[in-house]
């Protein structure tokens, strides 16, 4: 939730707002949050296949046979 919060103040100039009122200023938010996760979505989506991680050697002592 944090870091979600802190991409929106960072990128997408969540601390201030256009608009006075209450109403238009949810829906500034509301547009905000979208643009997140588009922006999200599409760095999900670019993002190249990503390497499985070795496992760990606990996984490896309790998968072990023998």
């Amino acid at each position: 939730m944090e870091a979600t919060l802190s991409q929106n103040v960072r990128t997408h100039g969540l601390r201030r707002t256009r608009y006075r009122g209450l109403p238009k200023t949810h829906v500034q938010h509301v547009l905000t949050g979208l643009a997140c996760n588009v922006t999200r979505i599409t760095d999900w989506i670019t993002d190249p296949t990503r390497t499985r991680r070795a496992p760990s050697h606990f996984h490896t002592l309790c998968t072990a046979t023998g």
